[in-house]
Protein backbone atom coordinates (compact mmCIF):
# COMPACT_ATOMS: atom_id res chain seq x y z
CA UNK A 1 0.00 0.00 0.00
CA UNK A 2 1.37 3.41 -1.02
CA UNK A 3 0.37 7.01 -0.30
CA UNK A 4 -0.92 9.08 -3.21
CA UNK A 5 -2.33 12.64 -3.03
CA UNK A 6 -3.72 12.13 0.45
CA UNK A 7 -5.10 8.67 -0.31
CA UNK A 8 -3.78 5.12 -0.42
CA UNK A 9 -3.14 2.89 -3.42
CA UNK A 10 -3.44 -0.87 -3.06
CA UNK A 11 -0.66 -3.09 -4.24
CA UNK A 12 -1.57 -6.18 -6.28
CA UNK A 13 -4.80 -7.82 -5.10
CA UNK A 14 -5.92 -11.43 -5.43
CA UNK A 15 -9.64 -12.17 -5.75
CA UNK A 16 -11.23 -15.12 -4.01
CA UNK A 17 -14.41 -16.29 -2.31
CA UNK A 18 -14.69 -16.36 1.48
CA UNK A 19 -15.18 -19.85 2.87
CA UNK A 20 -15.12 -18.92 6.57
CA UNK A 21 -13.57 -16.58 9.10
CA UNK A 22 -12.51 -18.15 12.39
CA UNK A 23 -10.38 -17.61 15.50
CA UNK A 24 -10.74 -13.87 14.77
CA UNK A 25 -7.47 -13.60 12.84
CA UNK A 26 -7.89 -16.35 10.22
CA UNK A 27 -9.98 -16.66 7.06
CA UNK A 28 -10.15 -19.50 4.56
CA UNK A 29 -10.52 -18.25 0.99
CA UNK A 30 -11.03 -20.15 -2.26
CA UNK A 31 -8.97 -18.53 -5.02
CA UNK A 32 -9.93 -18.42 -8.69
CA UNK A 33 -7.82 -21.48 -9.41
CA UNK A 34 -9.88 -23.35 -6.76
CA UNK A 35 -6.90 -23.46 -4.38
CA UNK A 36 -7.88 -22.97 -0.73
CA UNK A 37 -5.64 -20.59 1.22
CA UNK A 38 -5.68 -19.29 4.79
CA UNK A 39 -5.35 -15.50 5.01
CA UNK A 40 -4.61 -13.22 7.93
CA UNK A 41 -7.73 -11.33 9.04
CA UNK A 42 -6.52 -7.99 10.47
CA UNK A 43 -9.72 -7.21 12.36
CA UNK A 44 -10.49 -8.00 16.00
CA UNK A 45 -14.19 -7.05 15.79
CA UNK A 46 -17.09 -9.34 15.12
CA UNK A 47 -17.24 -8.17 11.47
CA UNK A 48 -21.00 -8.39 11.76
CA UNK A 49 -22.63 -8.38 8.30
CA UNK A 50 -19.30 -8.30 6.41
CA UNK A 51 -17.91 -11.80 6.88
CA UNK A 52 -20.56 -13.88 5.11
CA UNK A 53 -19.27 -17.07 3.46
CA UNK A 54 -19.64 -17.02 -0.31
CA UNK A 55 -18.85 -13.33 -0.73
CA UNK A 56 -16.05 -12.19 -3.05
CA UNK A 57 -13.01 -10.97 -1.11
CA UNK A 58 -9.71 -9.36 -2.05
CA UNK A 59 -6.37 -10.31 -0.55
CA UNK A 60 -2.97 -8.65 -0.63
CA UNK A 61 -0.12 -11.13 -1.24
CA UNK A 62 3.20 -10.96 0.57
CA UNK A 63 6.49 -12.56 -0.37
CA UNK A 64 8.21 -12.18 3.00
CA UNK A 65 9.46 -15.70 3.87
CA UNK A 66 9.22 -14.93 7.59
CA UNK A 67 5.44 -14.52 7.39
CA UNK A 68 3.40 -17.54 8.39
CA UNK A 69 0.49 -16.51 6.15
CA UNK A 70 1.16 -15.21 2.65
CA UNK A 71 -2.14 -13.32 2.26
CA UNK A 72 -3.89 -10.51 4.14
CA UNK A 73 -7.63 -9.97 3.78
CA UNK A 74 -8.24 -6.35 2.70
CA UNK A 75 -11.82 -6.07 1.36
CA UNK A 76 -15.11 -7.90 0.95
CA UNK A 77 -17.66 -7.23 -1.78
CA UNK A 78 -21.09 -6.53 -0.28
CA UNK A 79 -24.28 -5.74 -2.27
CA UNK A 80 -24.02 -1.97 -1.71
CA UNK A 81 -20.28 -1.45 -1.53
CA UNK A 82 -16.82 -2.82 -1.28
CA UNK A 83 -15.96 -2.86 2.44
CA UNK A 84 -12.48 -2.44 3.86
CA UNK A 85 -11.94 -4.88 6.72
CA UNK A 86 -8.29 -4.16 7.56
CA UNK A 87 -8.31 -2.09 10.76
CA UNK A 88 -4.81 -0.78 10.05
CA UNK A 89 -6.02 1.05 6.94
CA UNK A 90 -8.06 3.77 8.74
CA UNK A 91 -5.08 4.91 10.84
CA UNK A 92 -2.83 5.24 7.83
CA UNK A 93 -5.52 6.84 5.67
CA UNK A 94 -6.57 9.45 8.26
CA UNK A 95 -2.95 10.35 8.94
CA UNK A 96 -2.22 10.68 5.22
CA UNK A 97 -5.39 12.64 4.48
CA UNK A 98 -4.91 14.99 7.43
CA UNK A 99 -1.36 15.71 6.35
CA UNK A 100 -2.62 16.51 2.83
CA UNK A 101 -5.31 18.89 4.12
CA UNK A 102 -8.22 16.65 3.09
CA UNK A 103 -9.82 16.79 6.53
CA UNK A 104 -10.41 20.52 7.14
CA UNK A 105 -10.90 20.25 10.91
CA UNK A 106 -7.51 18.52 11.20
CA UNK A 107 -5.56 20.79 8.86
CA UNK A 108 -2.94 23.39 9.72
CA UNK A 109 -0.71 21.25 11.92
CA UNK A 110 3.03 20.92 11.33
CA UNK A 111 3.58 17.40 12.66
CA UNK A 112 1.51 14.23 12.98
CA UNK A 113 2.71 11.40 15.24
CA UNK A 114 1.29 7.89 15.45
CA UNK A 115 0.70 5.68 18.49
CA UNK A 116 0.99 8.24 21.28
CA UNK A 117 0.68 7.38 24.97
CA UNK A 118 -2.09 9.31 26.70
CA UNK A 119 -3.13 8.40 30.23
CA UNK A 120 -3.03 4.63 30.63
CA UNK A 121 -3.50 3.73 26.96
CA UNK A 122 -2.27 4.63 23.49
CA UNK A 123 -4.14 6.84 21.07
CA UNK A 124 -3.73 6.65 17.31
CA UNK A 125 -2.52 10.17 16.46
CA UNK A 126 -1.42 13.46 17.91
CA UNK A 127 -1.23 16.55 15.70
CA UNK A 128 1.10 19.34 16.77
CA UNK A 129 1.71 22.90 15.59
CA UNK A 130 3.82 25.77 16.85
CA UNK A 131 0.85 28.04 17.53
CA UNK A 132 -1.83 25.40 18.23
CA UNK A 133 -2.64 23.15 21.15
CA UNK A 134 -1.98 19.45 20.45
CA UNK A 135 -4.88 17.46 19.02
CA UNK A 136 -5.25 13.85 20.13
CA UNK A 137 -7.17 11.56 17.76
CA UNK A 138 -8.48 8.04 18.27
CA UNK A 139 -9.62 6.37 15.02
CA UNK A 140 -12.27 3.68 14.81
CA UNK A 141 -12.92 1.42 11.84
CA UNK A 142 -16.64 1.23 11.05
CA UNK A 143 -17.88 -1.52 8.73
CA UNK A 144 -21.41 -2.24 10.02
CA UNK A 145 -24.15 -0.55 7.95
CA UNK A 146 -27.85 -1.32 8.30
CA UNK A 147 -30.40 0.39 6.02
CA UNK A 148 -28.06 3.29 5.33
CA UNK A 149 -26.97 3.83 8.94
CA UNK A 150 -23.43 3.05 10.02
CA UNK A 151 -22.94 1.73 13.54
CA UNK A 152 -19.99 1.36 15.88
CA UNK A 153 -19.05 -0.88 17.61
CA UNK A 154 -20.03 -4.22 16.06
CA UNK A 155 -19.30 -6.03 19.36
CA UNK A 156 -18.95 -5.09 23.02
CA UNK A 157 -15.69 -3.17 23.46
CA UNK A 158 -14.22 -2.36 26.84
CA UNK A 159 -11.08 -1.11 25.09
CA UNK A 160 -13.16 1.36 23.09
CA UNK A 161 -14.72 2.75 26.28
CA UNK A 162 -11.25 3.13 27.78
CA UNK A 163 -10.17 5.21 24.80
CA UNK A 164 -13.21 7.45 25.25
CA UNK A 165 -12.39 7.93 28.94
CA UNK A 166 -8.83 8.95 28.05
CA UNK A 167 -10.07 11.40 25.42
CA UNK A 168 -12.52 12.85 27.94
CA UNK A 169 -9.72 13.31 30.45
CA UNK A 170 -7.65 15.17 27.86
CA UNK A 171 -10.58 17.42 26.95
CA UNK A 172 -11.26 18.23 30.59
CA UNK A 173 -7.62 19.32 30.90
CA UNK A 174 -7.90 21.73 28.00
CA UNK A 175 -6.47 19.51 25.27
CA UNK A 176 -8.16 19.04 21.93
CA UNK A 177 -9.49 15.46 21.68
CA UNK A 178 -11.20 13.80 18.72
CA UNK A 179 -12.94 10.47 18.23
CA UNK A 180 -12.82 9.77 14.48
CA UNK A 181 -15.10 7.13 12.94
CA UNK A 182 -13.98 6.06 9.46
CA UNK A 183 -16.68 4.19 7.54
CA UNK A 184 -14.75 1.91 5.17
CA UNK A 185 -17.60 1.72 2.64
CA UNK A 186 -19.74 4.07 0.54
CA UNK A 187 -23.35 3.17 1.41
CA UNK A 188 -23.91 5.00 4.73
CA UNK A 189 -25.95 8.20 5.03
CA UNK A 190 -25.86 8.53 8.83
CA UNK A 191 -23.78 7.34 11.79
CA UNK A 192 -25.04 6.28 15.21
CA UNK A 193 -23.41 4.55 18.17
CA UNK A 194 -24.52 0.91 18.27
CA UNK A 195 -26.61 1.09 21.44
CA UNK A 196 -28.33 -2.16 20.43
CA UNK A 197 -24.94 -3.95 20.56
CA UNK A 198 -23.00 -2.13 23.29
CA UNK A 199 -25.18 0.40 25.16
CA UNK A 200 -22.32 1.19 27.54
CA UNK A 201 -20.22 2.42 24.62
CA UNK A 202 -23.02 4.71 23.49
CA UNK A 203 -23.34 6.17 26.97
CA UNK A 204 -19.56 6.61 27.21
CA UNK A 205 -19.49 8.39 23.85
CA UNK A 206 -22.19 10.84 24.88
CA UNK A 207 -20.43 11.51 28.19
CA UNK A 208 -17.17 12.15 26.34
CA UNK A 209 -18.87 14.62 24.01
CA UNK A 210 -20.25 16.52 26.99
CA UNK A 211 -16.69 16.99 28.30
CA UNK A 212 -15.61 18.50 24.98
CA UNK A 213 -14.49 15.52 22.89
CA UNK A 214 -15.14 16.19 19.19
CA UNK A 215 -16.81 13.60 16.95
CA UNK A 216 -15.78 13.29 13.31
CA UNK A 217 -17.32 10.81 10.90
CA UNK A 218 -16.11 10.32 7.33
CA UNK A 219 -16.68 7.73 4.66
CA UNK A 220 -14.38 6.77 1.80
CA UNK A 221 -14.05 6.26 -1.90
CA UNK A 222 -13.02 2.62 -2.12
CA UNK A 223 -12.20 0.63 -5.23
CA UNK A 224 -9.86 -2.09 -6.41
CA UNK A 225 -7.31 0.64 -7.14
CA UNK A 226 -7.24 2.38 -3.76
CA UNK A 227 -9.02 4.18 -0.96
CA UNK A 228 -9.31 7.83 0.02
CA UNK A 229 -11.41 10.15 2.15
CA UNK A 230 -14.73 11.03 0.51
CA UNK A 231 -16.98 13.19 2.71
CA UNK A 232 -18.13 13.98 6.22
CA UNK A 233 -21.16 11.91 7.28
CA UNK A 234 -23.90 13.24 9.55
CA UNK A 235 -24.19 11.62 12.97
CA UNK A 236 -26.91 11.25 15.57
CA UNK A 237 -25.83 10.55 19.14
Amino acid sequence: MEENNGGLVWGPLVRGVLVKRYQRFLADVRLGNRRLVTAHCPNTGSMLSCSEPGRPVYLSPHNNPSRRLRYTWEMIEMPGSLVGVNTRTPNLLVKTAAGAGKIPALSGYDLIKSEVTAGDSRLDLVLEGADRRPCFVEIKNCTLVEEGTAFFPDAVTQRGRKHLANLAGLAENGRRAVIFFLIQRIDARLFRPADHIDPEYGRALRRAVRTGVEVMVYDVNISLKGIDIRRAVDYDL
